[in-house]
């Protein structure tokens, strides 16, 4: 039922988009050269479908970020009970991780829509899914105005929004990997992940002057001014993403007739071992969100003092590094291979956070920034800027779409939950015997040493043709030619 749901609407949504025109366009009929990674699909459909995937997902997480920002600075405040303070950013930093737990139910509902009707479906109806529940956090009563009340909406509009971001990754990986050459989906499919950094460094450079506004206007009306931003966000990408053609691998899978019915059913009885492995893998996530909401609130807690405004930019300027790393990391493992470039950033990931957890104790601006930098910027970016091909490479065409999303979405609810897990951590009490930042720098290596496992005994397949993704490993052929 919801799936039909979104497909009407999906549907209803390009029809009054394409309203003016000359005409509905019928779909290209695809034949099986299509898809053969080593036939041109046209020339400059892979930098149009990266470009795509860049811009809409850089909209789409701007959206997403500026929750967290909110979060980790102001929701306690607005929102939630602030005459017990450690207790009201528990409550706001747990609203965070909420939209983390929404997405594995997104995943299930919105990869079987993408599998079945397609990857461009998804990316348009996720985009403004995002919008829509983005702006009306930006408009919601405070909970001195109307009571619990508050909170309650906030925590449903939160979930809307991981909805939303439970297919927007995997359907635009798909998109972009389907548009691909086999010898260069590990680039081209880094787009997506370059466009969530960007979409963060937009969401953090919102807020610097936000958050340098009079405490009253800060609170009164200065935080929703980045909500209310998500219209414009969500009127662009809409127009981009409805003009995007569907993969060429897709339109085959339609035109032979072999598109699933139920491509849940086939993914969980032929490919659910990759399920379980991208599950494990996602939790190298962990090392975002501690890195951008909870060292953000600890940081500029009353324990350490550090400015708001100063910790915002080292979150632009390690973020500004990725979007130069992750290609560069991403061209790497067209050559390498996935796996080493991935257990890089699996096994650098947490020794960096430990060195920058105790560079925030230190309270030593320049070596804040410098170690922030190397963390996100440049370690992390290692797994960060592979994944959406190493994880979409597991997966035939058919299941692709359902596959990756179920699987990091499962991963990144964990990652989400990760930073109200680190606030227990160092509260008095502390968490399963861990206290203090050291034990939430133990928590981050544990969840970093599964993924690190996860991909250290998967196959690789950098050098798998794209139509053979997927299948036994007795089938594959020789590595594609470049």
């Amino acid at each position: 039922m919801a799936a039909t749901l979104i497909n009407y609407l999906v549907r209803k949504t390009q029809v009054i988009g394409a309203s003016g025109a000359a005409g509905p366009r019928s779909p290209r009929r695809a034949t099986v050269t299509d898809s053969s990674p080593d036939t041109p699909l046209s020339r400059g459909t892979p930098r149009k479908a990266a470009v795509a995937a860049w811009i809409g997902s850089a909209l789409e997480y701007y959206d997403f970020f500026i929750y967290g920002s909110a979060a980790a600075l102001i929701f306690s405040r607005v929102f939630f009970d602030d005459s017990d303070p450690a207790t009201a950013t528990l409550q706001s930093l747990a609203s965070f991780g909420v939209a983390y737990a929404a997405r594995p139910v997104g995943a299930f509902i919105l990869g079987h829509v993408g599998d079945r009707f397609g990857r461009k479906k998804i990316m348009v109806f996720t985009l403004v899914l995002m919008g829509v529940s983005t702006f009306l956090i930006g408009c919601l009563p405070t909970r001195d105005q109307i009571g619990n009340l508050a909170p309650a909406l906030l925590v449903l509009l939160r979930i809307l929004q991981g909805l939303s971001a439970a297919g927007e990754q995997a359907s635009a990986n798909s998109m972009t990997l389907e548009h691909s050459p086999s010898d260069r989906r590990g680039y081209f499919t880094s787009f997506t992940l370059n466009g969530t950094q960007f979409g963060q460094i937009l969401a953090t450079f919102v807020f610097i002057p936000v958050a340098a506004l009079p405490e009253e206007q800060l609170l009164s009306w200065g935080w929703r001014v980045p909500f209310w931003l998500s219209v414009a966000v969500a009127v662009v990408g809409w127009i981009i993403r409805r003009r995007l053609e569907e993969t060429p691998a897709f339109e085959a899978e339609l035109a032979q007739g072999t598109v699933p019915r139920m491509p849940l059913a086939v993914l969980f009885r032929d490919h659910w071992r990759s399920v379980v492995r991208v599950v494990c893998a996602a939790l190298i996530a962990t090392v975002s969100t501690i890195f951008t909401v909870w060292a953000l609130n600890y940081a500029t807690s009353d324990e350490i003092g550090l400015d708001n405004a100063t910790m915002l930019w080292v979150s632009i300027a390690a973020n500004a590094v990725a979007l130069v790393a992750i290609p560069l990391w991403a061209r790497l493992s067209d050559r390498i291979g996935r796996k080493p470039v991935f257990l890089v950033g699996a096994i650098g990931s947490p020794i960096m956070i430990f060195a920058y957890l105790a560079a925030i104790n230190s309270r030593n601006y320049a070596l804040v920034f410098v170690v922030g930098i190397l963390t996100l910027g440049v370690v992390y970016s290692a797994s960060n800027g592979i994944w959406p091909a190493l994880y979409g490479e597991m997966f035939s065409t058919k299941v692709r779409l359902s596959g990756m999303a179920i699987g990091t979405q499962i991963g990144f609810a964990v990652a989400g939950f990760a930073v109200a897990s680190a606030a227990g951590i160092v509260s008095p009490e502390g968490w399963l015997g861990l206290r203090g930042w050291v034990g939430v720098g133990i928590f981050t290596a544990v969840l970093c040493a599964i993924s690190a496992v996860a991909v250290a005994t998967a196959r690789e397949t950098y050098r798998v043709p794209t139509e053979e993704l997927g299948l036994p490993a007795t089938r594959e052929q020789a590595p594609a030619r470049g």
